[in-house]
């Protein structure tokens, strides 16, 4: 009885999360209260269905559990007048504000990127909210400490409260503005859904994947002529297609490089390649996205490792690298290198971005490789041990202790 009533709250929680902060937020204009309301409804929650039983309208329970919530803590804080708080709390029969964007998650994403907020905190308070990743989750996204994290969404909420910054539905003249934000959000939330941060959540989180995936559906139904729309749009289609080859029956993580291409799905790789040829007609010049999803195209093209055009992704990535001279584009540039010139030029290049990316698992994960493919066995486990005590998620721990443990005395 305790796991089904664990597994219903767990979905409750990816799938009512947003729609009950979004309805409290419409009712209070207050985001703290309606994290809070919504964090104490799912925690009254799993302290009460276990005994009470999962009541048949899951959603409708906490939204009023919440607000319930929500009204306590206004009654003890507030310093507004009675009446008048009385009155907001009462208007529940309210319609919905709509506007363009019809989808309710997809509208408080676009609310919450608010051009008044600086990109990074749009996405990380959006992310917080809406997304429901863990405040660790975003910080590990970001590359950050997680009180540095913590305080930088602290820091955002204030400013809507001290800048009296609505929570207003986008007209379609606000669109294009926010989409950006809007963008990175989605790109975020589908990376924690294909390769998961945490050490307690499963490795592959399709649940995310696919909601990033409806979501980014549903922009470029709103801005079918935004480049960059169409290319996180191809880019997710082409790394969805991988997710069944991507963890070994074993729970382990399998890379490009060993999956079977024939478990990859054709029909989202079809819908992908389509999308990049109709950007490549269009001759104008391509965002990071849509050069990401060049990338993946080439990878996916190609029917065997051997077959990878690596001339044309390391020319792609060379591109991305004027205008994202992120270290972690010039890391991911470095492994394509590594199969042009070999794995010494790659290390060389690799090794400069040590003070930038030591935190990153990835990036002592990627030396260890290059280590193991110069003979310098020893240099590769102690990179190998560290790539370990970094990576969160239990498929590629396991990868990476395989590997390390191949490796000669």
């Amino acid at each position: 009885m305790t796991g089904s009533v664990d597994d219903a709250v767990t979905r409750a929680h990816h799938e009512e999360w947003a729609r009950v902060v979004a309805t409290l937020c419409k009712r209070f204009g207050d985001l703290d209260i309606a994290e809070e309301a919504a964090a104490e409804a799912f925690a009254t929650a799993v302290e009460r269905w276990p005994s009470d039983g999962v009541p048949p309208g899951p959603g409708a329970w906490l939204t009023t559990t919440a607000t319930r919530k929500a009204i306590d803590r206004i009654r003890r804080e507030s310093k507004r007048d009675d009446k008048q708080k009385e009155a907001q709390m009462l208007r529940y029969d309210d319609p919905d504000e709509v506007g363009v964007v019809e989808d309710e998650r997809l509208r408080l994403i676009f609310t919450c990127c608010h051009p008044a907020l600086a990109p990074e905190s749009r996405v990380a308070l959006t992310l917080r909210m809406v997304g429901g990743l863990t405040v660790a989750e975003i910080a590990r996204a970001f590359l950050v400490q997680e009180t540095a994290m913590g305080q930088r969404i602290t820091r955002a909420k204030a400013k809507i409260k001290a800048n009296r910054i609505p929570y207003r539905v986008p007209a379609a003249e606000d669109l294009p503005a926010r989409v950006s934000g809007v963008l990175a959000v989605l790109f975020l939330v589908f990376n924690e859904g294909y390769l998961a941060t945490g050490a307690e959540t499963d490795p592959v989180r399709g649940e995310l994947t696919a909601e990033a995936l409806r979501l980014t559906r549903l922009i470029r139904a709103l801005l079918p002529r935004d480049g960059e729309v169409a290319g996180l749009l191809a880019l997710m289609l082409l790394t969805e297609a991988r997710r069944a080859a991507r963890v070994s029956p074993g729970g382990e993580l399998v890379t490009l490089g060993e999956q079977d291409r024939g478990a990859w799905d054709a029909g989202l790789i079809a819908e992908g390649h389509r999308l990049i040829r109709e950007r490549l007609a269009t001759r104008e010049a391509p965002g990071r996205y849509q050069i990401l999803a060049a990338i993946n195209a080439v990878h996916t093209s190609a029917r065997d490792v051997r077959d990878t055009d690596w001339s044309q992704v390391v020319a792609l990535y060379d591109q991305l690298v004027r205008i994202d001279k992120s270290p972690i584009v010039v890391l991911n540039r470095a492994v394509a290198v590594a199969e042009l010139d070999g794995p010494e030029v790659a290390l060389a290049a690799v090794d400069r971005l040590s003070d930038a990316l030591d935190g990153y698992h990835a990036f002592h994960a990627t030396r260890a490789d290059l280590l193991r493919r110069l003979g310098r066995s020893a240099e590769s486990r102690s990179a190998y041990d560290r790539a370990i005590e970094l990576a969160g998620n239990t498929a590629e721990s396991a990868y990476l202790a395989r590997r390390r443990d191949q490796l000669r005395a």
